[in-house]
């Protein structure tokens, strides 16, 4: 549920993005217009970096739904980790996802296989 309630945030998101892109595409004469291919991508990247990498480890959805990511040396999740995080889920789950999510049954503490990677796991509420 939490990644249904972040997307759609995102989609909100994009909608005022997209109108900026518009005015840049009019001020570049037609340039900016190249954007709208990425604009997903230009509202994504920051929302989970500035979320996830937050002081809360969260996006929203995912505090709605009482849910966090930490890392397990104790550091505080930053913006880097959280878009290589979102990113190696996006990867990984395109390409390999019954494996992801065979992982989960032989990896500790159930982790998905991008969790195993970055040395991150889901958690609820808080620690």
């Amino acid at each position: 549920m939490a990644f249904f309630i972040d997307y759609a945030f995102v989609l909100l998101l994009c909608v005022p993005v997209a109108v900026l892109v518009f005015f840049i595409g009019i001020f570049t004469l037609g340039l900016g217009f190249f954007l709208y291919p990425i604009l997903f991508l230009l509202v994504v990247i920051p929302y989970v970096g500035m979320t996830m990498g937050g002081p809360n480890q969260a996006t929203p959805g995912m505090r709605m739904m009482d849910i966090r990511l930490v890392r397990l040396d104790g550091r505080p999740v930053d913006f880097m980790l959280a878009v290589v995080h979102s990113v190696l889920f996006w990867a990984l789950n395109a390409v390999l996802t019954p494996l992801i999510l065979l992982a989960t049954l032989v990896l500790d503490r159930k982790r998905t296989v991008h969790d195993w990677l970055l040395g991150t796991v889901v958690v609820r509420g808080t620690v």
